[in-house]
Order: structure tokens, then sequence, then C-alpha cells
């Protein structure tokens, strides 16, 4: 073997260590799904968006709820007994609204118990779909998000909020559509918001959470923590199972050249 060949050889290797660790990670996360529903007695659905290196070149692609992601928690909800419980461990910054709402829909109409839980953070879309369960269960630190629809850069409330500041012979066409659609989005977001929470909630409670979510209190990106949420009326709970947090650590995050920001000793440590 010549120099030009050890060359290829290592050039190989190195293109597949990439599939080889993403094939290793999928079943180390198998098998802690599986030691999840042994302990809960339950279906366990895994909802991550991270940015996962797994290509050739190494390349993160940006991730969200779309489509895919409905199709295949519809997929396991309906492989899934009715009077089994559901669980759902998210971790997303948000999505598609159409497969959002499928899945909240899915899940609010469960018979079985349904529990969802943030280690992280699920915003908007996410957020959604978290209404959609009889309990929450975020780590002290996790947040939740706003679900005030967004055209494009714009959030739909703002776009409201300019017309009626303005007099409307100083407004652009465009700007006029765009408000428009915002009102039918915000109407949209907030009835379906309604619709899942008002099924373990009083009427007048569903809607007032409903509102405050949907029509813009915050700006998109605010970090609603579980003190926040709890207060607000969702059924939140802080007792996050240490099995959930073992199961993030195996959705890593793609390294950079340079290495993490953030460097410890990954051993747990007590006051002696």
């Amino acid at each position: 073997m010549n120099i030009t060949d050890l060359f290829w050889l290592f050039f190989i290797l190195s293109a597949l260590q990439p599939l080889f660790r993403q094939r290793l990670l999928e079943r180390l996360r198998a098998r802690k799904l599986g030691q999840i529903e042994r302990q809960r007695h339950s279906r366990v659905i895994a909802l991550v968006h991270r940015q996962e290196t797994m290509r050739l070149l190494g390349f993160p692609l940006v991730r969200y709820i779309d489509i895919n992601d409905s199709e295949e928690i519809l997929r396991a909800i309906h492989m899934t007994g009715d009077d089994v419980p559901l669980d759902i461990i998210l971790h997303t910054p948000g999505g598609l609204v159409l497969a959002a709402v499928q899945i909240a829909r899915a899940i609010r109409e469960r018979a079985g118990r349904v529990t969802v839980f943030v280690p992280h953070y699920a915003m908007s879309g996410g957020t959604l779909i978290a209404l959609a369960a009889d309990e929450i269960v975020m780590c002290r630190h996790s947040v939740l998000g706003p679900i005030d629809p967004q055209l494009g850069k714009f959030p739909a409330a703002s776009l409201l909020h300019v017309i009626e500041q303005k007099p409307i012979a100083e407004i652009d066409d465009e700007t006029l559509i765009l408000a428009d659609v915002g009102r039918k989005a915000i109407a949209q977001v907030r009835a379906t918001a309604e619709e899942l929470l008002s099924h373990r909630l009083p009427a007048e409670e569903a809607k007032r959470i409903a509102a405050t979510l949907a029509t813009g209190t915050w700006t998109h990106d605010y970090p609603l923590s579980a003190a926040e949420a709890k207060a607000l009326g969702l059924p939140i709970n802080t007792d996050m199972p240490e099995e959930v947090l073992e199961l993030m650590e195996l959705y890593p995050q793609p390294m950079r050249a340079q290495g993490g920001n953030v460097e410890y000793l990954p051993v747990p440590h007590q006051k002696s």
C-alpha cells in the first residue's frame, strides 16, 4: 500500500465517519426511547429540531415543524391504542401552522392522557402543540413562546397596529393587504388555540389564554418561562424526568471548527 492508497483510505473513512456516528446516535436514541416507554408505560414521540451535520461536506440544516413531521407523528398516533398514554418530547423553534395544527388536533382528540415534555424550548408552533396536552412538563428554565402569526418578516399584530395609527390614504396597498391577511391569521390562530384549550378549561379561561398568546402581547421570540406559563393558566409541571434530559444529549449540535463555546466536566457535582 503506497502513500496514494493511504490518502484515499483516509479520505473514504473521513467521509463515512459522520454516517457511522449518525447511525450510532439513532440506535442510542431508540434504546433511550424504549427505556422511557417501559418506565412510563406509554408511547413516546420525540419531535426534536437540531442542526445536525449529516452530509459529506458537513453543512447543518435549519430545521422546523413541517408536513413530514406531522405525517410521521400522525402515523405514530394511529399506531397507538386509545387507552395508551402519549408522551411527546418537544424541542423546536416552531414551523408551519398547518403542520402544528394537525399535530395539536390529533393530540386533543386522544382518549388517553397526553403529556408534553419541554426540556429546553418549544416556541411558536411548538407551543401550539403543547396547548393540546393534558400536562406540560418543563424544567424551571425551559420556555414556551407566543403563537401570534408572522407574515414574512412582519408580526401580524404590528401590521394591524400600523393601519390603526395612520390615515388610510397614507398607507400603501401592500401594507393594507398584509394587514387584512394578518387580521385573518390572528383570528384563525386564536380560534385554534381556544379550541385546543377548551377541552379541559372553562370557555372563558380558554378564550383569555388564547387571546394573550395569539394577539401580540409580547414579541414573537419572547421566552415564556415555566412560572409565567403556569400563572397564565397552563397545566405546567416542573418535575422533568432525568431520562428525558439524557435523551436530549443524544441530539448534539454540530461542533464548530474551532470547538464549542461552552465547556465543563460532564459529571454530577453535589456539595459534600
